[in-house]
């Protein structure tokens, strides 16, 4: 089981908004810059357009995001962070860079889109956040009390300057992932302070800031730490294939969060396509999960839900097909998918609407509603928020 008291934080108290339905998202428009156009091409409104429709998302879909954002918009403090409700409340940097990251992730940048102001004040926030005075914390988030922090809003600094190539992003971005590759731990992973070893699951958000570095194309990744997370996963893999993982050693089974957490960094990192026996085995053992747990009346299992569905996604064919509208019903059509289960779940009362209820586990425990529905918008926007051909890296096997 993971553990966490990681990385969460949060906030006093949540704030009730009008009923009204926000005006459709304005679409920023396609960007020029040619270095970083495929990376991020999704996010553009030719781009959403193109992948919701090669790979099953809809127009309730990107509804319940819209209604999403807007909720999320209300929650920001006036200074321009976000704070999750439930957990601890000192660690704010994770709370926006997540919320953040929901935004980016529907082409909603400081640049362009509806929500421009929105994510400015949020990133304005981030960046003063960051320690830019030489030294041993050069680079850290100043609110951060563990490295799943650091990842996450480090993540959210790189996706930005990424989208935008905004010169004043750049430098602060740097050094949130130099201060994350010297925080590497000796075997190749991260622990909850920085230069010292421990999970699987913090070793997720670290890589995926890493990877969102590389597809700038202009952020320095030193491939030494790359090649070090590598031999972690080799590490705690397990199988013939190295399809599981386990939290800081082998023995992982095959559908958990870890499982799912390694298969992705693999594809980030290690080259690990759909041809890849290791990456095929583990994104089919994830269809093993009964449907019948994705249609309670309660969201469950949410960290497994985020990694999964983008390994899945990113396998693609009929198991992506299946996750993602569910198997047959008895009149022949699709029931029961992931996208079923999140769309039934988003509230929409006049309180909270546009919102998900707190995780059943220890994820809405420590992230409270805030972070449940970042969560949830960014599970709901992987259809367009990394293209399966982001990585240049040739197929290997294990």
């Amino acid at each position: 089981m993971i553990r966490l008291a990681v990385f969460m934080l949060f906030a006093p108290s949540l704030l009730l908004f009008s009923t009204a339905s926000p005006t459709p998202l304005a679409d920023p428009p396609a960007k020029a810059d040619s270095k970083t156009a495929d990376a991020f091409s999704g996010r553009t409104k030719d781009g959403r357009a193109r992948l919701l429709k090669e790979f099953g998302g809809s127009a309730e879909g990107e509804e319940a995001v819209m209604l999403g954002l807007a909720w999320l918009t209300q929650m920001q403090k006036q200074g321009g962070n976000w704070a999750y409700d439930t957990g601890m409340v000192n660690d704010h940097a994770a709370a926006t860079g997540m919320a953040v990251l929901a935004f980016l992730g529907a082409g909603q940048s400081h640049k362009d889109g509806r929500y421009k102001q929105t994510v400015q004040a949020g990133l304005d926030w981030l960046v003063k956040d960051v320690n830019m005075t030489q030294g041993r914390n050069y680079g850290k988030f100043m609110t951060v009390t563990n490295m799943y922090s650091q990842g996450i809003a480090t993540l959210a600094l790189c996706e930005a300057y990424g989208m935008t190539r905004d010169p004043a992003l750049k430098p602060v971005a740097q050094a949130a992932i130099d201060y994350i590759q010297k925080g590497q731990g000796p075997r190749g992973s991260w622990g909850y302070t920085a230069g010292t070893d421990n999970d699987t699951s913090i070793l997720g958000w670290q890589i995926q800031a890493l990877h969102a570095a590389k597809l700038t194309q202009d952020l320095e990744v030193d491939d030494k730490v790359i090649e070090k997370a590598i031999k972690f996963l080799n590490f705690v893999s397990t199988g013939q294939n190295k399809s599981a993982y386990g939290y800081n050693g082998p023995g992982g089974t095959p559908v958990s969060a870890l499982s799912a957490i390694g298969l992705l960094c693999r594809y980030y990192v290690d080259g690990w396509r759909p041809e890849t026996p290791g990456f095929a085995e583990g994104a089919k053992a994830f269809l093993r999960v009964p449907i019948a747990s994705r249609t309670v009346g309660q969201l469950t299992n949410l960290y497994f839900y985020y990694y999964a569905t983008q390994v899945v996604r990113f396998y693609g064919g009929d198991e992506w097909k299946r996750w993602n509208e569910g198997p047959p019903g008895v009149d022949g059509k699709p029931t029961g998918g992931l996208s079923d289960w999140l769309l039934r779940l988003q509230v929409r009362t006049p309180t909270n609407r546009g919102s998900w209820d707190i995780e059943n586990g220890w994820f809405g425990a420590n992230c409270g509603r805030l972070g449940t529905t970042c969560m949830c918008l960014l599970t709901m926007e992987v259809y367009y928020r990394y293209a399966p051909e982001d990585n240049p890296k040739s197929v290997k096997t294990p």
